[in-house]
C-alpha cells in the first residue's frame, strides 16, 4: 500500500487536543479518530454542544472524573464528588447512579467518551497524582467501584476509559514530570494493581488508558510502549477494546523517546489511540501521523497493526450512542453521605474561613471555588510561604488539603480551630475542636460541608 493510503489509518489513531471554543479546520478535516476537550475548550453547555456537533462520527473525549477533576464545570467546580468520596460511602448503587448522572451530563453536550474512572489504588498517600481520584486503598473496594462506575457510565451510551493501566498508584512520581519506575514484583502487580482493571474488563469497559510508568519486573519500557504489559492486558485480562495512551506530551514520554517515537512505539506495542493532549500544535500532530507512516515503510510498524488500531477506534466511535440526562441530586446525595465529622462543629456568628491552598496537580488544574464562598463567610486564602494572619481560633474554619503531605499546612493550623480536610484524611489535627473530612475538593464536596456547618 502506498504511503498516501496509510495516512488515513495513521490519522485515525490520533486523538488530539486543540485551542479555542470551536474546532479549527485542521481538526475537522484531519481524519482523526477523535479529539480530547479541555477546560480551555469549554465556556457553557450551548457552546460545547455546537462544538461537538461539528465533529460527527468522532470520539469526543473529556476528563470528567467528578470531584477535583472536571472539564465541563472547571469554572465553578464539579456537581459530583470524585472517587474517594464514592469509595468512602461504599454503596455500589450510588456509584452507578453518580456515573450515570455524569454520563447524562456529557451526553447532553455531545461528548461520547469519558476518560474515567480512575482504577488506580492508593498505595502510598504521598502519591499526589492519585490521591482523592482513587476509590481508596483497598484493592477489592476499588475493583468493585470501578466496575460499578463503568456500568453506570456506559449505560448512558458514553464510553468509559479505565485508567491508568497497570496502576499509577504504585509510584509516587508524577508522569507529567518524569518517568517513574514501580519497584514491585510481578506477584504484587497481579494482587494489588491489576484487579481493578480486571473488574473494568469484566464490566465491559470500552477503553483502557495506559500509564507512562516503568514496571521493572515486567519490562524496561513504560507501559504505554511495552508490548509485554499491553499483551498482558489482552491475554491475561482478556481486554479486546481500545487501548489509549495518556497524553504523549507528558515528560515521561516527551522527555525520553520523544513525541513521534513514543507514538510509533505505542502503536507497535499494541496501543490503538494516541492522546496528544493539551498543547500540541497542528504541525506536531502532522509529524506524529508522518512518523507512523514512515515507521511502516521502515518495517518498524506492521501495516496490519496500524489498521487494526484504526479499526478499533472507529468501532468505538460507532458504538457510542449518548443519552442525555440530568441527575445532579445524585452528586449532592453522594457528597453528603461521604462526609465524616467529629467534635464541635458549631460556627460562631461571624466565622473566618482560612483556606490553605497547595499547588494544584496538573491533572486537576487550578480550582476556582472554596468553602468560604459557599458559606458566604469572610475568607482568607493562604499559599505556601505566606503567614497566617492573627486570628481567634474560636472563629476560624481552617481548610486543608492532603495536610499529611504539607508540613506548612500542619504548622499553620491553630489549636481550637474547626478543621476541614478536603484531601486524603491521613493527618488528624490533635488540637482541633472539630474535624470534617469531605473526601475531595469538588464543589459538591464543599457544598455538602457548608450545608453541614451552616444548615440554615
Amino acid at each position: 500500500m502506498s504511503a498516501g493510503g496509510l495516512e488515513p489509518a495513521a490519522a485515525a489513531c490520533v486523538v488530539p487536543g486543540f485551542e479555542g471554543l470551536a474546532a479549527p479546520d485542521w481538526i475537522r478535516a484531519g481524519g482523526f479518530g477523535g479529539v480530547v476537550l479541555f477546560a480551555r475548550n469549554i465556556r457553557d453547555p450551548e457552546q460545547v454542544a455546537a462544538l461537538t456537533a461539528s465533529l460527527p462520527g468522532l470520539l469526543v473525549a473529556v476528563d470528567e472524573e467528578g470531584g477535583d477533576v472536571t472539564r465541563l464545570e472547571a469554572a465553578r467546580g464539579s456537581s459530583f464528588p470524585g472517587n474517594l468520596a464514592l469509595g468512602a460511602v461504599d454503596d455500589l448503587a450510588l456509584t452507578r447512579r453518580v456515573a450515570a448522572a455524569i454520563g447524562g451530563e456529557l451526553a447532553s453536550v455531545g461528548v461520547n467518551m469519558n476518560l474515567a474512572p480512575v482504577a488506580d489504588v492508593v498505595v502510598d498517600p504521598d502519591a499526589a497524582i492519585v490521591g482523592v481520584r482513587s476509590f481508596g486503598s483497598d484493592t477489592q473496594l476499588v475493583a468493585r467501584h470501578v466496575a460499578a462506575f463503568v456500568e453506570g457510565l456506559q449505560g448512558t451510551g458514553v464510553a468509559a476509559c479505565a485508567k491508568h493501566y497497570p496502576g499509577h498508584g504504585e509510584v509516587t512520581g508524577d508522569s507529567h514530570l518524569e518517568l517513574p519506575t514501580a519497584e514491585i514484583d510481578r506477584e504484587t502487580l497481579f494482587a494489588r494493581a491489576l484487579p481493578p482493571f480486571a473488574a473494568a474488563v469484566e464490566a465491559g469497559v470500552r477503553a483502557v488508558m495506559t500509564a507512562h510508568i516503568r514496571f521493572a519486573a515486567i519490562d524496561d519500557a513504560p507501559a504505554t510502549t511495552s508490548a509485554a504489559l499491553l499483551g498482558l492486558l489482552r491475554s491475561e485480562l482478556g481486554f479486546d477494546g481500545v487501548v489509549m495512551t495518556d497524553a504523549l506530551e507528558m515528560r515521561a514520554i516527551m522527555g525520553t523517546v520523544g513525541l513521534e517515537e513514543g507514538a510509533v512505539q505505542a502503536i507497535a506495542g499494541g496501543v490503538d489511540a494516541l492522546c496528544l493532549g493539551a498543547e500540541r500544535s497542528r504541525e506536531e500532530t502532522a509529524r506524529v501521523v508522518e512518523a507512523l507512516v514512515a515507521a511502516v515503510g521502515e518495517g518498524r510498524l506492521a501495516e496490519e497493526r496500524l489498521h487494526e488500531a484504526a479499526g478499533r477506534v472507529a468501532e468505538l466511535a460507532a458504538w457510542a450512542s449518548p443519552e442525555p440526562g440530568h441527575d445532579r441530586a445524585a452528586g449532592a446525595e453522594a457528597a453528603r453521605r461521604a462526609l465524616h465529622a467529629e467534635g464541635d462543629l458549631s460556627l460562631p456568628a461571624s466565622p473566618l474561613v482560612v483556606e490553605l491552598w497547595p499547588e494544584a496537580t496538573i491533572a486537576a488544574g487550578p480550582a476556582h471555588h472554596g468553602l468560604g464562598e459557599l458559606l458566604g463567610a469572610e475568607t482568607v486564602r493562604i499559599h505556601e510561604g505566606e503567614p497566617l494572619p492573627v486570628l481567634d481560633p474560636a472563629r476560624a474554619v481552617v481548610v486543608v488539603r492532603d495536610a499529611h503531605r504539607h508540613a506548612w499546612q500542619r504548622d499553620l493550623v491553630p489549636d481550637g480551630a474547626l478543621v476541614v480536610e478536603t484531601g486524603l484524611p491521613v493527618w488528624r489535627p490533635p488540637g482541633a475542636r472539630g474535624y470534617v473530612v469531605t473526601h475531595g475538593a469538588g464543589r459538591a464536596n464543599l457544598a455538602a460541608a457548608a450545608e453541614l456547618l451552616a444548615p440554615s
